[in-house]
């Protein structure tokens, strides 16, 4: 009997809410945007796939992943994938066609941004929060909106330029770097190992 117990107990926690959705899986984003609730001020972790992608600051507080371009119909087996954890989430998409989508993701503004993206063609916009991003190569632009909500920039390349006139710095080369110290709450890493990386 108490092994009957034990086992109710376990199946019972398999099918609670909050275990059920601390993972979520989804196909078919083109036909079906992927959306699920996020609050913010929490810190997101996101993984793409190569390619062109926009990450867009809202007011909602969900996040949205939604596709566009003359492939996207293609897109059949792009997965999504949302790990939520303790007020942080984790998001990774992966597969579709290497050409021809773009991969739109919305975030609540004020989120702690930490992205990834092999190669493409990356635009973060109205995100007021922490920010690391990486690019291997490629071009990477980032809306930083008012610069005295920094208190420390870091942007460079291996190979490429870095254009931040917001910050009063231009450089192109090898190995070109700056540093920005401010008066903000906030920081900011940026890195292309070869490309272009705008800060605007």
């Amino acid at each position: 009997m108490r092994r009957l117990f034990l086992l109710l107990g376990f199946a019972s926690l398999l099918a609670s809410p909050g275990l059920s959705q601390s993972r979520i899986e989804a196909t078919n984003v083109q036909n079906h945007p992927f959306s699920v609730d996020f609050a913010s001020n929490g810190r997101l972790h996101l993984s793409v796939r190569s390619g062109e992608v926009r990450v867009l600051g809202v007011e909602e507080e969900k996040i949205s992943v939604e596709l566009s371009g003359t492939n996207a119909y293609r897109a059949g087996d792009l997965k999504v994938r949302f790990d939520r954890k303790d007020g942080q989430g984790d998001l990774r998409i992966r597969g579709g066609p290497r050409n021809g989508i773009t991969i739109t993701v919305r975030i609540p503004s004020k989120t702690d941004l930490h992205a990834r993206v092999p190669f493409g063609e990356v635009v973060i916009e109205n995100v007021s929060g922490n920010q690391d991003v990486e690019l291997h190569a490629g071009d990477l632009t980032v809306d930083v909106g008012d610069r005295d909500a920094y208190s420390r920039v870091d942007a460079s390349v291996y190979s490429g330029e870095v254009d931040a006139d917001v910050f009063g710095a231009t450089k192109g080369g090898l190995f070109r770097s700056f540093r920005y110290d401010g008066p903000g709450a906030y920081r900011l890493h940026a890195h292309v190992g070869a490309g272009q990386l705008t800060l605007r």
